[in-house]
């Protein structure tokens, strides 16, 4: 009889952290994070970001670029590209599902599928990259990658989940 008692009570107990799990995940907050790709070093963390872009003048052609993503889980999609010039590094063809439109003088990519676990950087030298956290009823500041970071710092973009919404 004892043995019979113990399967259900684990299986319960199992369950029951499973279900935990699921609802920590659900309520846990995302956390931007940007650190040094060598040493770890964290330059900077931000809760509660589900989107965020990262501007920059392309090297080659001088113009501006800018990189817009969608927190999803702990992964990072690129919801659109804008840029002024085709040139070195920049995508040139269009994947399945991606579409290309103009916005004034700037060209617009859309429709990736493909996410990340990370983003990596070189933080500009002669220009700087610029991080904007976009949040609801929120103007988001720029937020000066080199002033923070460095110049020509290898930087990586991570997202975590930590802690319950409002406990930071």
């Amino acid at each position: 009889m004892k043995g019979s008692t113990l399967i259900p009570t684990v299986l319960a107990a199992a369950l029951m952290l499973g279900l935990t799990g699921m609802a920590w995940s659900k309520l846990a907050v995302p956390r931007l994070s940007i650190g040094d790709a060598e040493s770890g070093k964290i330059y900077g963390t931000w809760p509660g970001v589900e989107q965020f872009s990262i501007e920059f003048v392309h090297s080659v052609h001088q113009s501006r670029v800018s990189e817009c993503f969608q927190v999803e889980g702990n992964r990072i999609r690129p919801i659109a590209t804008r840029f002024f010039a085709f040139g070195a590094g920049m995508q040139a063809e269009l994947a399945e599902g991606q579409q290309m439109s103009r916005d004034g003088d700037a060209l617009v990519i859309t429709g990736f599928t493909q996410s990340f676990q990370e983003l990596n950087y070189i933080v500009g030298t002669v220009s700087d990259h610029i991080l904007y956290i976009h949040r609801e009823k929120e103007k988001s500041e720029p937020i000066s990658l080199r002033d923070r970071c460095g110049k020509n710092a290898h930087i990586v973009v991570r997202i975590s989940r930590t802690g319950f919404a409002g406990l930071y």
